[in-house]
């Protein structure tokens, strides 16, 4: 093949694996170095050195395997230089066999993953929540800081700062890289559900890129998700949650088009939605919602009334805004706001849904939120008006940094001139 088309073979293999394997680089090296800045870095070094050597000796069979070995080649040649290798270097130069075992870690739990211990330690109770949360979306997940800064609605600097501040603290406080014991656990459970449920979004609907989505992240979250309700089958919550994200995954193959533009829910083909997993999703929204709903529950359960409608036209628009009303009751947000306000366009028209929505337009979150101006616009569409309808689908394409996502309210917006 001409080298062009060769090094752009390698950049793509580079770009795959990255999204495939940073998570599990970065937890490698940072269990056996417990250093987060190290890992982070010696992780980066890696993937740089892959684009240079995989273009002379080819893309090796086993990307995740060779990104570890080097990360950790250039974590050792590190800490010999800080006078640190002597103590970690048994750790470092374990059989790739045995990396993923711990014998700080606790036995018979059935959890064996590094992704998992490095959620854990990011959403330790010394850091803040928002904090807990950025640190493991951008270590875990490999999001850029500007992609973290959007999932939080707050300016990038702002996130930069918040995320080298936990790195500090965890460094300060010697946070061990470990699953912590079971009295331990449920502390952090909280904060991990919200980095997991995060992340699933962040691949639901990709905040910024040319896709529409990014199955990477969403089915890492799926997996952790499971890892979890494996590690404590009988909280509600962790079931709550697995159950929304089973309901929400069943529809991902109809969610896209061919041009890679998003599908919307009326429009999407309901014979393609995974069955298994709207059976499964359905099994858990009820077990969770045997004691005091939660959070998740709610959500799964509007996920559930969605995904069990034949057909859009006899979706139970009733129903949704009730679930909403309780949803708004306990958890307050924007997103609930939104949500409930396109719910009730649908059950009492597009004008109570422009009632509905209209105190969000009138705060500060819609000027950087698109998905307020984008179902604004729908909603004065379906209104009947056109004008008004334009202006906002103008807003929602500038705010707007997916590139699959402008199209598709671009081709709205043609539609109306």
């Amino acid at each position: 093949m001409p080298p062009e088309s060769g090094s752009a073979a390698v950049a793509d293999a580079v770009t795959a694996a990255y999204r495939q394997e940073w998570p599990t680089v970065v937890a490698s090296v940072a269990r056996v170095t417990r250093d987060l800045d190290l890992a982070e870095d010696c992780a980066q070094e890696a993937f740089a050195s892959a684009l240079t050597r995989w273009s002379a000796t080819g893309v090796p069979d086993r990307p995740g395997a060779w990104l570890t070995t080097v990360a950790r080649n250039h974590a050792l040649d590190v800490l010999r230089r800080k006078g640190r290798a002597a103590r970690l270097l048994p750790l470092l130069v374990m059989d790739q066999s045995t990396a993923h075992g711990d014998p700080g870690d606790r036995a018979g739990t059935g959890v064996d993953d590094d992704r998992l211990r490095l959620i854990l330690t990011c959403c330790h109770p010394a850091l803040d929540r928002p904090a807990q949360v950025a640190l493991t979306l951008r270590l875990v997940c490999g999001l850029s800081t500007s992609e973290v800064a959007r999932a939080f609605l707050v300016p990038q600097p702002t996130m930069a700062a918040r995320i080298t501040r936990a790195k500090k603290k965890i460094a300060v406080a010697r946070i061990p890289f470990r699953i912590p014991d079971d009295d331990r656990l449920p502390e952090r459970l909280d904060a991990v559900l919200q980095v997991v449920y995060l992340v699933f979004t962040t691949g639901h609907a990709a905040p910024s890129g040319a896709s529409a989505v990014r199955d990477d992240l969403a089915d890492t979250a799926l997996r952790l998700a499971r890892l979890l309700h494996d590690l404590m089958p009988h909280d509600a919550r962790v079931a709550a949650m697995l159950a929304l994200m089973l309901l929400t995954s069943a529809r991902r193959g109809t969610r896209v088009a061919a041009t890679g533009e998003p599908v919307a829910l009326p429009e999407q083909d309901r014979s393609r939605w995974d069955r298994a997993m709207i059976a499964e999703g359905a099994t858990l929204v009820r077990r969770s919602l045997r004691s005091r709903p939660t959070r998740y529950g709610l959500e799964a359960a509007i996920a559930a009334v969605h995904a069990q409608a034949g057909e859009w036209e006899s979706t139970d628009w009733a129903e949704i805004v009730d679930l909403y009303d309780l949803l708004a009751q306990q958890w307050p947000s924007p997103v609930v706001g939104l949500n409930r306000a396109v719910a009730v366009g649908f059950r009492d028209g597009p004008e109570a849904g422009l009632q509905a929505l209209a105190p969000l337009i009138a705060d500060p979150i819609a000027q950087v939120y698109p998905y307020v101006a984008a179902a604004h616009a729908d909603l004065l569409r379906r209104a009947g008006r056109a004008e008004e309808a334009r202006q906002a689908y103008r807003t929602a394409i500038d705010l707007t940094e997916n590139a699959a996502e402008r199209a598709g309210l671009q081709r709205r917006l043609d539609a109306l001139t």
